[in-house]
Formats: C-alpha cells, sequence, structure tokens
C-alpha cells in the first residue's frame, strides 16, 4: 500500500541506512491542492529563498492540502553490491560498531542493527548474540573495500564476521532476514486476526542518550507487558543510522484477553510512548503521527511551533476540512 504520495504527506523513510533515508531528500519540487487554490512549488536543485515551501507540505499528513505531483531526483539502479552480517555480543557493543559506521563516511546502504531476541524471532541468530546486517551499493564501481574497511570497524567492537569462503552463506543470512522483515506485515495481521498484540514503535535519539532510551523504552514496556497481557516480548533494532544518532524500532508481541485488545494495546503503547519521550527521543522517526501518536507528538511540538502551523491551515484550509483531528484539532 506504498505511493509516492504516502511518503511526501508522511515524511517517510526508505530502506536506505544512512545519508539519503526520509524522502525529504529526494524532493526537488511539489504540487498540490489546498481548498483555497492550487500551491506549486518552484524546481529548483536547491534554494536559500526563505522557509521552504515544500517542507511545509512535507509530513502535513493530508492536512493542509493534496499532494497531486512531484518532481523527486532519481539515481542509477545499482550494479555492484557486497554484504554481509556481523556477530556484536549485546545492543551497547553493537549501537558503538554502528556509531562507528556513521560517522565513518563509508555511507553503507545497510546498517541495521538487531537484538538478539528479534534475530531468534526472525530466525537468523539463535538468541544469543546482536546481528548487525551490513550492506554496500553503487551503480558506479566496486564496493568491496567499503566492505572491507566496515568490517575492521566493526572488529574494534567484537564485531565477528563470516570468512571470505562463508560470505555467500552470510548473504543467505541476510536474505532470511529480509524475507521475513517483508513478509511482517502480513504476519502481523494474521496473528493479530488470531488474537493477538503485535505492535512496532519507532523513535530517534542522539548517540548519548541511546542507551538510555533503549533500557527504557525496553523495560517500561516490557513491565507494561508482563502487567496488562501476562506474557509478551520486547525487541528492538537499528533501523538508520547517522552520524548524530541512530532510529531505534521496537516490536511488541503479546498474548491477550478477549475482547479487551484495544485497551491492551492503549496501555502499552502509553507506557512505550512516555518512555521514549522522558529519554529525549521523538514520538516518530518515520510512520508519521496519525492519531495514535497524536497525545504526545503534541507534548513534542514546540507551542510557538503548533501556533505556526495552525495559523498555515487557517491560510490553506480555512474551513477545516481537510483530515480533522490530524496534526491539529479544528477550532
Amino acid at each position: 500500500f506504498s505511493s509516492v504520495g504516502g511518503w511526501l504527506a508522511t515524511r517517510s523513510a526508505g530502506h536506505h541506512s544512512t545519508l539519503h533515508t526520509h524522502i525529504d531528500d529526494r524532493v526537488e519540487g511539489m504540487r498540490a491542492l489546498t481548498p483555497r487554490g492550487p500551491l506549486e512549488t518552484r524546481r529548483l536543485p536547491a534554494s536559500g529563498a526563505g522557509p521552504s515551501p515544500d517542507r511545509l507540505l512535507l509530513g502535513s499528513e493530508g492536512t493542509l492540502a493534496v499532494i497531486t505531483e512531484a518532481w523527486l531526483r532519481l539515481v542509477e539502479r545499482p550494479r555492484f553490491r557486497a554484504r554481509t552480517a556481523v556477530r556484536l555480543p549485546d545492543l551497547p557493543g553493537g549501537a558503538a560498531a554502528a556509531r562507528a559506521l556513521g560517522q565513518s563516511g563509508l555511507l553503507p546502504a545497510t546498517c541495521r542493527l538487531i537484538d538478539a531476541a528479534e534475530a531468534l524471532v526472525n530466525r537468523v541468530g539463535d538468541g544469543s548474540t546482536c546481528l548487525l546486517l551490513l550492506g554496500f551499493e553503487s551503480a558506479d564501481h566496486p564496493v568491496d573495500a567499503a566492505l572491507a574497511r566496515a568490517l575492521e570497524l566493526c572488529a574494534d567492537h567484537g564485531g565477528v564476521a563470516d570468512a571470505p569462503r562463508e560470505r555467500v552463506a552470510a548473504a543467505g543470512t541476510a536474505e532470511v532476514w529480509r524475507s521475513a522483515f517483508v513478509r511482517l506485515p502480513y504476519v502481523r495481521d494474521a496473528v493479530a486476526r488470531l488474537g493477538h498484540i503485535v505492535e512496532t514503535f519507532e523513535t530517534a535519539v542522539t548517540w548519548d542518550r541511546l542507551d538510555e532510551l533503549w533500557r527504557t523504552v525496553g523495560e517500561r514496556a516490557g513491565a507494561a507487558v508482563a502487567e496488562v497481557c501476562g506474557a509478551g516480548v520486547v525487541t528492538c533494532r537499528l533501523t538508520h543510522v547517522y552520524a548524530d544518532g541512530c532510529a531505534p524500532y521496537f516490536t511488541v508481541i503479546a498474548r491477550s484477553r478477549h475482547g479487551d485488545q484495544r485497551a491492551q494495546w492503549a496501555q502499552v503503547k502509553a507506557a512505550a510512548s512516555e518512555a521514549i519521550l522522558a529519554a529525549g527521543g521523538t514520538i516518530t522517526h518515520h510512520h508519521a503521527v496519525g492519531r495514535d501518536h497524536r497525545p504526545w507528538y503534541d507534548r513534542q511540538l514546540p507551542p510557538l511551533a503548533g501556533a505556526a502551523l495552525a495559523a498555515a491551515k487557517r491560510t490553506l484550509d480555512p474551513a477545516w476540512i481537510l483530515n480533522p483531528g490530524v496534526l491539529l484539532d479544528p477550532p
């Protein structure tokens, strides 16, 4: 159900773990329809002419306009690829390796750190170590040298990669993970239909706050799962890596009581969301705000920024007919 308009309206992030992670980086110009008329930005490679109108529409989630057209920057399809899986003793050690990679300038296409529990659930580990999926790609040149340097950085932090002759098997591990990742939304829906709770929530945080956020969210979400559901599991992975921070992504799988799933889900989500804000993270890195995240988005948004957004809403949609209740409440 993924669409270009959806990427733009929600400021989505793709699978690329570094550099151009969000759709924002690919936008050159846009056209949208508002209740007051069309809004079209000039197609330019870059501009310093005041605040960007594209940025006003990006992430507006249908509250300001309906996006109808976009000019997007394209890149050549990669022809050269190199990848492997690196095992690390624990998430803090793995995060240190990911941080080194994020600050190295190597810019791996894939730098996805999976904790031991999630590796076990997805059949890419035995539950004793974390797994760092590492991959490079280019349309212009071989990338084996970049992978070799990245493995040296991982080894500095206790990472153990497969020997060269075993790289094919390592690529197989990455394929097993990718297959599980692509199937996850469908598996989630099937498990939910069986009456269980399956939920994900993601955030972003600077490196200096990652350890506290990972521990706090895991502990509080886990405690809520135990209290509300009786049993369940909370896993974590880092999906995107930046020089100054990363995007932790949590998954909750828990049993539930028939007819009470919505209330149980709400309690677990509230515990996790409160922990995210308390630890200095954002309520969402790339899944948009919608209605589920509104209570915490309202607390994260600076009051003056909220007032400015409301003023833009009044200008573009004076009758407040577009997606009421998302990002802003009607007056």
